[in-house]
């Protein structure tokens, strides 16, 4: 990210382009190493030092379900010890964390990093069906549906009553 870009936008955003990078380049990959993010934070920067507090964001600040200490923001989300993605909706998240932000505001993003949004709410909304169709509370849904095909629920509550006095 050229240092005039960097510069406007916040370490959390540059977090989150990183690893949205990564997800869009690996997409068969579920998540990254704290390293693998830095390393690509690092190719992200070029020529330029990677900015302080890179690394802690990355660690600590963006991620959902760890507690805030400051910064709340649900940007990532571990999936195992030093691994992380990024927070899909869904997503359980320290409570503290509640109504923080979980992706950069368009204005805030570099314009060469625009199409990143566009892409990860396909990404979020894909995961998010897939998750639906393999949670088993969610498939209990579909039992039954068709026990109620073709029935008038007017003439079946006249036939349970019917003989009533």
């Amino acid at each position: 990210m050229p240092a005039a870009t960097k510069a406007r936008t916040k370490v959390a955003d540059e977090v989150w382009i990183t690893t949205a990078l990564l997800h869009k380049d690996h997409p068969h990959q579920p998540d990254f190493s704290v390293e693998e993010i830095l390393a690509r934070a690092t190719k992200e920067a070029g020529k330029d030092q990677l900015r302080p507090g890179v690394y802690v964001h990355i660690v600590q600040h963006c991620v959902a379900n760890r507690s805030p200490n400051p910064g709340r923001y649900r940007m990532l989300y571990e999936t195992s010890s030093g691994r992380r993605r990024l927070f899909r909706t869904g997503d359980t998240y320290h409570p503290a964390r509640e109504g923080a932000k979980f992706m950069p505001a368009a204005d805030e993003l570099p314009e060469t990093y625009q199409n990143l949004l566009y892409w990860y709410a396909q990404w979020d909304a894909a995961n998010y069906a897939k998750r639906m169709d393999n949670d088993p509370l969610m498939a209990l849904r579909k039992i039954g549906g068709d026990l109620w095909a073709g029935v008038d629920p007017d003439e079946y509550v006249r036939q349970l009553r019917e003989g009533w006095e």
